[in-house]
């Protein structure tokens, strides 16, 4: 029963590994520059967000 709980734990440990990217923020993004009259109000807030973190860690211009 332990043998089996300790495979299960380890396949799932595996399996996360394999589905998360690698990199880093700037490696992973860029900027979002969909016009704001096409996005909903949320989609525009998020947009908004990404860019301004892009903005900072990454150096993106408007």
């Amino acid at each position: 029963m332990v043998k089996t709980q300790a495979l299960i734990f380890a396949l799932v440990l595996l399996a996360g590994c394999q589905s998360m990217p690698s990199g880093n923020f700037c490696d992973l993004n860029e900027p979002n520059r969909n016009p704001i009259e096409d996005m909903t109000p949320a989609e525009a807030r998020t947009a908004l967000e990404l860019n301004l973190r892009g903005a900072e860690l990454c150096g993106w211009k408007p």
